[in-house]
């Protein structure tokens, strides 16, 4: 049974007298909601510092990137005093500060504002990624648990060898390989679908497809295991005595424990699929940031890439915390199991 101590109560504010503790804090999902705000706030710090370290640490000349390889030694000093690469380190970082807190997100050594840029290709990548998450979710739960189900007391064990080996094998290609393949099959082979580009519904197909099918298979795998561990357990068997309906027995006693166990080792893998955006970006030619970085990589934009970064890494922080927040509000014991570290 879970502990009904409030957090205000725990070790945390021991030393802190009660008057000082604010009510609020009394509550379990508040407690929760302000650490993981905290968490935000932290990992927003350390990536503030680590993209600004990225133009200190990549070895070339900023300004001789901007101004281009042909240009002169004025106007390569003209260029450094104009993006202000000769002001000290310290003044350079509350600018970078500055900007962020601005929306514009530094300006872009070739077009326009960082924030202008990443306006328009973010929602190209996070439709694809979003999309591809949600679908990974819901097929993984639906597929690991539906195997689980059929091959359960040795039935169709045939079914249970074909599924683990070809989730493995298809989750061993890598994405760019997938999407490859995919454009084979189904843009040069069949025509059904558009090979790269986003100007059609259609378009969003394959790269969505390419993005999620190793997720959905690795995931999968997950949710069968533990599936299977949680139909060995006793208070699974003893329903059997109770002679419940198996659709009772299925979303009462066995999907909240599959659903806990999965979303606990999904959220890496989740905040990969976005690294994993990137890569399929440059197979299907999609206009979103994985396009952009490769671009502000070859041309040496550094405000891009720091700007890029900076979103992309803020993204797959929320996404572990939205998991966190989802394993909350399914399984209440985790608003307490963390309250003291």
């Amino acid at each position: 049974m879970a502990s009904t101590q409030s957090p205000a109560d725990s070790k945390v504010f021991k030393f802190v007298p009660r008057r000082f503790v604010p009510e609020w804090l009394g509550s379990p999902w508040a407690w929760f909601l302000t650490r993981k705000l905290g968490t935000l706030l932290l990992s927003f710090a350390f990536l503030v510092v680590v993209t600004f370290s990225i133009v200190l640490l990549i070895p070339g000349d900023a300004a001789r990137a901007a101004a281009g390889p042909d240009a002169s030694l004025d106007v390569v000093e003209a260029t450094r005093q104009s993006l202000g690469l000769n002001e000290p380190v310290w003044r350079r970082f509350l600018n970078y500060v500055g900007d962020i807190f601005s929306g514009t997100l530094g300006t872009s050594f070739r077009v326009g504002t960082v924030g202008e840029q990443i306006a328009v290709r973010a929602p190209y990548t996070l439709i694809v990624a979003g999309s591809a998450i949600l679908i990974t979710l819901i097929l993984a739960f639906v597929l690991g648990v539906g195997v689980t189900v059929l091959t359960r007391d040795g039935r169709r064990a045939w079914l249970a060898q074909v599924f683990s080996w070809v989730t493995a094998v298809v989750d061993a290609i890598p994405v760019y390989v997938r999407g490859t393949l995919l454009i084979i099959v189904f843009a040069l082979s069949l025509g059904m679908l558009p090979a790269g580009g986003a100007q059609q519904p259609s378009s969003f197909v394959l790269p969505i497809v390419a993005l999620a099918i190793g997720p959905v298979c690795s995931l999968s795998r997950i949710v069968r295991r533990e599936a299977d561990s949680a139909l060995q357990a006793n208070y699974i068997r003893t329903t059997d005595g109770w002679r419940l309906a198996g659709r009772t027995v299925y979303l009462k006693y066995l999907l909240p424990n599959v659903v806990t166990a999965a979303l606990t080792l999904s959220g890496l893998m989740l905040s990969g699929m976005i690294g994993g955006a990137l890569v399929m970006e440059q197979v299907f030619s999609w206009p979103g940031l994985g396009t952009s970085v490769v671009n502000a990589i070859i041309t040496r934009d550094y405000p891009v890439i720091q700007g890029t970064i900076l979103v992309l890494g803020m993204v797959a922080v929320i996404i572990n915390i939205l998991i966190d927040v989802a394993l909350a509000a399914v399984d209440p014991r985790h608003l307490e199991s963390r309250s003291d570290s």
